[in-house]
């Protein structure tokens, strides 16, 4: 099996162009850099993913995920992969921050690339996921980076950490916790501003939700509370329970061209105008 997956990988990869470390902050700071995925040819206005990477806010890198962006590539989605800094060294609003400017430069920049700038769509696994709502639910981030929301859709990967407060008062304070605190504090308060799930109402643009059948209860009923509360504002929202995935699983299934979530994902695509 694993010499057909290579087969797989690398013919597909003879079709896509691969431009790295980008720095998207106008900086030498690899955590504010970006790889993006692209076919070769005259292909122009593709649809456009960034794609924010998970691990706790504490860990994780852009190269991992290098199967993503060729995968997404050859369905003809311009791909941005991108770093963000990380925790203990940045908090949740400055990882947010870095995220909204990594969507601005792909915003001014991805046309050169074949993407289509009114066509960005934002992407994420776990605690990415969390980034990827949080700059698009509350406002002050594209605010702060001179521009308003460019965010055609977005999809959820098993996000974690929609509701930070109701996870850090409720969970168990194991070493997971502790972690989570240097990105959000030890004050409630702040546990509630860095949450998406309190900022829903400002949501208006469509959205793809995932989750895994075996995946962490809390992701499950996040995930259910957002695709329920969306529904009740009449935002376009599908929900897909993934049977027999765990949270990890969730992802990494996607090293699979064929995996069905990329089918769901150009049709989200396809569907949102």
């Amino acid at each position: 099996m694993i010499f057909a997956f290579l087969g797989q990988i690398f013919t597909g990869s003879a079709q896509i162009r691969v431009e790295k470390n980008i720095n998207y902050a106008g900086n030498a700071d690899e955590a504010n850099t970006l790889n993006i995925y692209h076919k070769k040819g005259e292909l122009q206005n593709q649809d456009v993913i960034v794609f924010i990477h998970g691990g706790s806010w504490s860990s994780g890198k852009k190269e991992t995920y290098w199967w993503l962006g060729r995968n997404l590539a050859k369905n003809n989605i311009v791909t941005a992969v991108i770093n963000y800094p990380l925790a203990p060294n940045a908090t949740y609003k400055e990882m947010a921050l870095a995220s909204a400017k990594a969507v601005k430069w792909v915003k001014d920049s991805i046309a050169n690339y074949g993407g289509n700038p009114n066509r960005i769509f934002v992407m994420g696994h776990s605690a990415g996921g969390h980034l990827c709502e949080l700059i698009n639910a509350d406002p002050q981030f594209f605010a702060s980076v001179g521009i308003t929301n460019p965010i055609k859709g977005v999809i959820l990967d098993d996000a974690f950490g929609l509701d930070m407060d109701e996870y850090l008062t409720k969970a168990d304070k194991d070493e997971s916790y502790t972690d989570f605190l240097r990105t959000f504090s030890t004050e409630q308060k702040t546990w509630q501003l860095g949450s998406p799930l309190f900022y829903v109402k400002n949501i208006t643009n469509p959205h793809l939700i995932f989750y895994g059948s075996k995946t962490y209860e809390a992701i499950q009923i996040q995930s259910e509370r957002i695709y329920k509360t969306l529904q009740v504002q009449n935002v376009p929202v599908k929900l897909e329970i993934i049977e027999g995935k765990k949270h990890v699983g969730m992802i990494s299934q996607m090293v699979f061209g064929s995996n069905r979530l990329y089918k769901s994902i150009t049709a989200f695509l396809t569907n949102t105008r």
